[in-house]
């Protein structure tokens, strides 16, 4: 989510970015405690281009989103911050019911899911 949120950037869309650019807002959206290496951007960076959703620009270090990579930067940090961040505080018991039960039918469908796909949950 770091790298995604950090692609959504106005800026970067607006002027490129560089491997060093990125990392360091990478890392800011880490966390402090988080060493993001060049060398995990370089692959992050190549395989975001091998994917199609940024490309380099010819005769320079610096890359730019395409037009797929936008809409799906978007969507991801729009998932992310509306659905995602709202579901995780729900189960605070604060929290109202209603919230609450939605994330318990998710939580119960995505184990669902899951168990079809043979997919064990990671100790």
């Amino acid at each position: 989510m770091a790298l995604v949120g950090s692609l959504c950037q106005t800026l970067l869309a607006a002027t490129g970015f560089t491997n060093k650019n990125l990392r360091v807002l990478i890392t800011g959206l880490l966390g402090t405690t988080t060493i993001y290496s060049t060398g995990q951007m370089a692959y992050d960076l190549r395989r975001l281009r091998l994917n199609g959703l940024i490309r380099r620009l010819p005769r320079s270090n610096r890359y730019v989103l395409t037009d797929d990579g936008v809409r799906i930067a978007v969507f991801n940090t729009k998932v992310n911050n509306r659905l995602l961040v709202p579901l995780a505080a729900a189960d605070q018991p604060k929290r109202h019911p209603k919230l609450r039960a939605a994330l318990k039918t998710i939580t119960r469908h995505v184990d669902d899911y899951a168990a079809q796909a043979r997919l064990f949950r990671a100790l």
